[in-house]
């Protein structure tokens, strides 16, 4: 199989895609730079397939605008996947620090998980982990019994896994890490690694602090159609992962 790295970047980090590159052209990976799509700039009335009944039903507050530009970069790095020849691509954000071991990782991956559509390599968070195979290389990889498993900074995706999420994910509806993670959803194989393959740079990217997310969440009577729907997704992300 052949893979290639694609980087989301900010037309203003400029300082960040020229660290990245420049690792890449240390360690002769092959990276192409996606340009981000920048929500901060993005009036709220020109936000494209968007469905904030839907997203604010589902995550119980308002959508913020760095949530809404990382949703459609990612869907534009998967788009420039899917125009190239690859057959995996390894989407990262670029606060993704790159290792000499990173590509030689993802592919024995891969290798482990023939069925797999996605595969992620960083999450913040693991719970209950259910292995489904170890690589050539000794990387667990698996699914977990409970989430959001959160983060969406580093992922590998086939051709048919890329495919799946363009046409199943253009419209957002939730975050774009949850969007990713709910393959029982979107219909797609997703798996994770037990312990993170990718590490992130110190200080790395946020789309808000704390304290903003709160300030957009709805009061808590708002919010009980949100948690009876976080109940349902919980039984079926169990079942989801039992069957891996």
């Amino acid at each position: 199989m052949s893979m290639r790295i694609f980087a989301i970047n900010l037309d203003r980090s400029v300082d960040r895609w020229q660290k990245l590159s420049g690792r890449a052209s240390e360690l002769g990976l092959d990276i192409k730079r996606v340009s981000a799509v920048d929500g901060k700039w993005t009036a709220e009335e020109a936000r494209e397939a968007t469905d904030n009944i839907a997203f604010r039903r589902n995550t119980g507050r308002l959508m913020l605008s760095g949530e809404y530009g990382c949703y459609r970069s990612h869907i534009r790095a998967l788009e420039t996947f899917i125009d190239t020849g690859a057959d995996v691509g390894l989407i990262i954000e670029d606060d993704v620090e790159l290792k000499a071991d990173l590509q030689d990782r993802v592919m024995a991956a891969f290798n482990a998980l023939p069925d797999a559509d996605v595969i992620k390599f960083f999450n913040h968070r693991v719970v209950g982990f259910k292995r489904s195979a170890t690589s050539a290389l000794g990387d667990k990889f698996g699914r977990a019994i409970h989430g959001p498993l959160g983060s969406s900074a580093c992922y590998g995706v086939t051709r048919r896994g890329a495919k799946l999420l363009v046409n199943h994910l253009t419209v957002m509806r939730y975050p774009w890490d949850a969007a990713l993670e709910r393959g029982w959803d979107h219909g797609g194989n997703v798996y994770m690694s037990r312990h993170n393959v990718a590490t992130i740079a110190q200080g790395g990217t946020t789309i808000a602090t704390r304290d903003i997310y709160r300030s957009v969440k709805f009061p808590s009577w708002k919010r009980l159609g949100t948690y009876l729907r976080r109940l349902r997704d919980d039984v079926v992300r169990l079942r989801y992962a039992l069957r891996a």
